[in-house]
């Protein structure tokens, strides 16, 4: 039979191809895996560099990259084997006279490392207590401290204390247990709350201290940007004299934070670096009322427009203007806005054992709305001991802080709080006034801004001004040393108030002896503005104007270790 065959040419066209090997397949998808990923690093890298120089500039770019290079240079030269030795040295010996100043030491010091056999009677417990507190220390009690001690008077320490012995066993996480406490931390910060012209609706929160509010106001942010926007890498823009809680709640929560400039001669955050600043994963904007260091209120008013236009919280940290800020106008002072009245102002922090006199261990953070608050609280609802939630970061908390605060704030009234600011905010008026025209300070000291509250800061053009500083301590004044720029101040308080004359006479006398030492100096062929040699000079003056802070680190390192030797 015949049979017919294909062309040879067409069976080769008609044959079927035989499939790739899954290794190919693996291989291309590998190739396109490491391609995108490729891709998605140059455009974050891109976004990023984009963001930079949009907020920052060219020039201020090229500022920042000299900068680092700077640092990370000058901290390589500070790790090589001679030079590390030499610091490692330095610093020990620097340490240890720290200790030998804090750790008391020498024959009829007792130190108590273990428990006492038997416990000790209320007799021994009196007199040991009484031993230390007269340990030798700055006298706060004559007025010798700026800041630290913000005392309302004897007669409001027997009326906290006998508030503090009544609740001593409260804690406000067991509200049926202890209702009373509850009625009163509510009640601390509904007063609290009215102080800074609150809306409707308006809620807040009781906390350990001006830290721990600026902390959960933070988290807050970050937790509602997240929540509402998206935002996995946030940020948040501070003026670089804002207070170092922010840079804490930076390092604990991951956010990112830019400085913004406070420049001469206001010395108040710059408003248009902080709108460049702004971004698609800005959290929070941030304006005090004053800053630490200065004493110096920053525009809130336009940081408030800033934020209403570009939809993004406003903080405002209020923590040492506490209960000044809301009764300068009352007391016959000027002032600016700076609390809910404006439309942008979202939280505040506000700290009653300042100016509200309350005792340490107190403090309020205010939010617009009870909503922003609720992104601070912590709730764990399948956990094992039960429904957990708690409003901050402590769990338990002493309900006889809470009674003692609110019984300052009850026991001072408006009244009272109005006097005490009368009194604090003249006192400052009074202490620029005198660095401003008296005729020995006036030439030689300048006035840091216009503050309006009760800091006043100061810098000398012609001094140094870390030799002032110790000069001030060696006659007994414990006062505030600033840097970048170089400066001191002076937080008023009530005990300072009283003694104020004293501490510009002081003042004056240091600044003629500091005088005498540069025209010796001048005379001698030295030159002017000799390297200064104290205390604050060695941390401030020297290390500090170091590019690399790692040894600056290890002198605050050592200090926070001698707090617990025994």
């Amino acid at each position: 039979m015949a049979s017919s065959r294909l062309a040879t040419t067409l069976r080769h066209g008609l044959s079927v191809p035989k499939p790739k090997s899954t290794s190919n397949y693996l291989a291309i998808g590998t190739d396109l895996l490491r391609n995108v990923l490729f891709l998605l690093f140059i455009l974050r890298w891109t976004r990023k560099t984009v963001l930079q120089l949009r907020g920052r500039g060219l020039f201020g770019t090229v500022v920042e990259a000299y900068k680092y290079l700077r640092r990370f240079s000058y901290g390589l030269f500070l790790r090589s084997p001679g030079v590390r030795s030499r610091v490692q040295s330095q610093v020990s010996e620097a340490v240890t006279k720290l200790e030998n100043k804090l750790v008391p030491q020498g024959p009829g010091t007792n130190r108590f490392l273990t428990l006492p056999k038997e416990g000790w009677t209320e007799q021994q417990v009196r007199a040991e207590l009484e031993r230390l507190d007269e340990m030798k220390h700055t006298r706060w009690e004559d007025g010798r401290v700026s800041g630290a001690v913000y005392h309302g008077g004897n007669e409001l320490i027997k009326v906290q204390s006998e508030a503090f012995e009544r609740f001593m066993v409260a804690n406000p996480i067991h509200p049926d247990v202890f209702p009373g406490v509850r009625k009163m931390e509510a009640e601390i910060v509904a007063m609290v709350l009215a102080l800074f012209n609150a809306p409707p609706g308006a809620a807040g929160v009781a906390t350990s201290g001006g830290t721990e509010s600026i902390l959960m106001a933070c988290l807050s942010a970050r937790e509602k940007a997240r929540s509402e926007r998206g935002v996995t890498e946030p940020e948040m823009i501070v003026p670089e004299t804002g207070h170092a809680a922010f840079h804490k709640a930076g390092s604990y929560f991951g956010i990112k934070v830019h400085l913004v400039a406070c420049p001469s001669p206001t010395y108040a955050v710059s408003t248009k670096a902080v709108s460049r600043l702004i971004n698609s994963n800005t959290i929070l904007l941030v304006g005090s009322a004053p800053n630490f260091p200065h004493g110096i209120i920053d525009d809130i008013a336009a940081l408030s427009r800033i934020a209403l236009r570009r939809r993004l919280p406003l903080h405002v940290d209020c923590c040492l203007g506490s209960f000044l800020m809301p009764f300068l106008s009352r007391a016959g002072f000027p002032t600016q806005p700076f609390d809910f009245t404006l439309k942008g102002v979202t939280s505040i922090s506000c700290d009653t054992h300042k100016y509200g006199f309350a005792p340490k261990g107190n403090s309020t953070l205010l939010y617009r709305t009870a909503a922003l608050r609720t992104y601070q609280y912590f709730i764990s609802p399948d956990w094992s001991g039960g429904v957990y939630g708690s409003i901050g970061i402590a769990g338990s908390r002493p309900g006889a802080l809470i009674a003692s605060c609110w019984a300052s704030l009850m026991w001072v009234g408006e009244k009272g709080y109005i006097d005490a600011c009368h009194s604090i905010v003249g006192t400052a008026k009074k202490l620029e006034t005198a660095i401003r025209e008296h005729p020995v300070l006036k030439d030689d000291l300048k006035i840091m801004g216009k503050p309006l509250v009760s800091v006043v800061a100061f810098d000398s053009p012609t001094l140094n001004i870390y030799d002032i500083a110790d000069s001030m301590s060696a006659k007994g004044w414990h006062l505030n040393a600033l840097q970048n720029p170089p400066g001191m101040h002076v937080a008023v308080t009530m005990p300072i108030a009283r003694v104020v004359d004293q501490m510009i006479e002081d003042l004056a006398a240091v600044v003629e002896d500091e005088k005498e030492k540069e025209r010796v100096r001048v005379v001698e062929g030295k030159g002017k503005k000799g390297q200064a040699q104290g205390d604050s000079a060695a941390l401030y003056g020297v290390a500090g104007s170091l590019p690399d802070k790692s040894v600056v680190v290890q002198l605050a390192n050592g200090f926070l270790d001698t707090l617990y030797k025994a």
